[in-house]
């Protein structure tokens, strides 16, 4: 349930920022405390896919910007897709400290 609520809050967000960047100036602290609440609720145990995300938040701002020459809505896509990159920088920060953390746990297990 929180995922779904944190995946539609994390849409709007986007989508809000993307139409109205002027309304309100901390839409990427939200997108940032999403991700990382999505993150620590619902840990990434997959290295695989941590890395993915690592990736993904790391290079999707740069895909993003090839979306500026579609005529008309380009720069919505743009804005879009960076804002969307702040919420995956979100989970993977949070993915980074759990797997910092488990690492230092299981240390003195040995």
């Amino acid at each position: 349930m929180l995922q779904k609520v944190l995946g539609y809050g994390m849409v709007a967000v986007c989508l809000i920022a993307t139409f109205a960047p002027e309304a309100w100036d901390h839409y990427a602290l939200v997108l940032v405390a999403f991700g990382l609440i999505g993150g620590f609720m619902t840990p990434i145990e997959d290295v695989a896919t941590r890395v993915a995300y690592y990736v993904l938040a790391a290079a999707l701002p740069g895909i993003a910007d090839q979306m500026d020459v579609i005529p008309a809505v380009g720069t919505y896509l743009n804005g879009f897709l960076d804002n969307l990159a702040v919420f995956l920088a979100g989970i993977a920060i949070a993915s980074v400290l759990l797997a910092t953390y488990n690492n230092v746990i299981a240390a003195g297990d040995n």
